[in-house]
């Protein structure tokens, strides 16, 4: 997340590519922390739209699995229901990332 806000100071682009690889991270999280910080993940997501970035599949799923790993599989739905009323193609990934955050919740 440090790149992010290294990028954005030094007015290099952010792209769907960099928010999505960073709401990836925040997926992971720290190794001994369950489930990342998916909040954090939600923020950057819920960023994208306003910086007209395209909320393509791998966003929305990278998102998913993040509130998936914590627990969170109600705002994991809602955002595969999100998906399902938008024009971004839902796909197998997506469907295995909610199905895992409904094991895990």
């Amino acid at each position: 997340l440090q790149l992010l806000k290294m990028m954005e100071q030094r007015s290099v682009e952010r792209n769907t590519v960099t928010f999505s690889a960073a709401i990836s991270a925040c997926e992971k999280g720290d190794k001994w922390e369950k489930g990342g910080n998916w909040m954090q993940a939600l923020q950057l997501f819920n960023d994208m739209a306003p910086r007209k970035l395209e909320l393509d599949t791998i966003a929305f799923n990278a998102a998913i699995s993040a509130c998936g790993r914590s627990g969170e599989w109600v705002k994991a739905a809602q955002l595969l229901g999100a998906m399902t009323q938008s024009t971004v193609e839902v796909t197998t990934m997506n469907f295995t990332a909610m199905i895992s955050a409904c094991e895990k919740g």
